[in-house]
């Protein structure tokens, strides 16, 4: 806590537009306080996607609550909004304002990112940021932050956070030990000032590379809808071929000193925690079909012209020809 972490709330607050930023100790804990401040209890259902990391969904079952997977958006990996409907029953506490739910922003990776013309964050009820050191806004250690615009729920994770308390030796309910480090805010706050110049980088990267990807065959480069902006915390890229030939190629980049990485290879509705679920295999047909076929490639705000071209190059040589 202290004057650092409350100047960078400040900033993040003023960089949001948003009327509370509360730092927390993660991005797992800024997803956890932010559902109970949003009274997610046991018994509840939480709408989400199965193609991410499993902090988005062990926060609901730690609330007690039981997380709802809807299948993704083909073209942006995120939750299909089409598809949520079916899914709400009267247990649902999240995710669609048409029916009075809250609408909580996993943006733990998206800091910067802009749908039309507003910044992830404050689209819905609270916005949940990550600080882990891989991120675009990085600290050298763990960190995170809830931001939001409505009073009570600040108030409520401001309490959470510190073990319940409003103010010194008073407590009102049980909490946490979620603070967000001192010195990790001191970070945050030198490097938040450079963050939209690295965002552009980030962009400029990625046009380089979707020029030359355009024509590699079996290769689909990112979806930008028109209006939107991506923070290019990554550059994932489709192999249309299927996992035998992407993991092939995750190969043959690594052969040749190339860091790419394939986020969630198994979706987690697969996965040992949610077997209570009893979902099945080919249940979310286009999470599946995409964990076989995603794979991110280097992109940070240094990456040269040069570089790209070495690593457009091996795709190139690799998939063995244009479409």
């Amino acid at each position: 806590m202290g004057p650092e972490v409350q100047s960078f709330e400040e900033e993040m607050a003023s960089y949001l537009k948003v009327d509370h930023a509360i730092g927390v100790a993660s991005g797992t804990d800024a997803l956890h306080l932010a559902l109970l401040a949003c009274d997610i209890k046991a018994g509840d259902e939480v709408i989400t996607t199965p193609f991410t990391a499993p902090a988005t969904t062990e926060v609901i079952k730690h609330c007690g609550a039981t997380p709802v997977f809807v299948d993704i958006d083909p073209k942006t990996y995120n939750i299909d909004p089409a598809k949520i409907e079916k899914k709400v029953s009267r247990r649902t506490k999240a995710i669609i304002p048409k029916h009075k739910l809250k609408v909580i922003e996993d943006c733990a990776q998206a800091l910067g990112a802009q749908y039309k013309g507003d910044k992830v964050g404050r689209l819905g009820h609270v916005g949940c940021l990550s600080f882990f050191p891989a991120n675009n806004l990085g600290a050298y250690g763990d960190g995170g932050m809830v931001v939001t615009k409505d009073k009570q729920i600040a108030e409520k994770v401001r309490m959470l956070r510190l073990h319940g308390s409003p103010e010194p030796y008073r407590y009102v309910m049980d909490g946490f030990n979620s603070r967000l480090d001192a010195l990790q805010a001191a970070i945050l706050r030198v490097k938040l000032e450079h963050l939209q110049e690295w965002i552009s980088s980030r962009n400029a990267v990625a046009i380089s590379y979707n020029r030359l990807l355009e024509n590699v065959s079996g290769i689909d480069t990112p979806y930008s809808e028109k209006g939107n902006r991506h923070s290019y915390n990554y550059y994932t890229i489709c192999v249309t071929d299927g996992r035998k030939k992407r993991d092939a190629l995750l190969d043959h980049l690594r052969q040749q000193g190339i860091h790419a990485v394939i986020f969630y290879p198994s979706s987690l509705h697969l996965q040992e925690p949610y077997k209570h679920l009893k979902f099945k295999k080919g249940e979310f047909k286009v999470s599946e079909w995409a964990q076989d076929r995603v794979l991110s490639l280097p992109i940070y705000p240094e990456l040269t012209d040069k570089q790209v071209e070495q690593i457009v190059g091996e795709i190139h040589n690799f998939m063995g020809g244009l479409k």
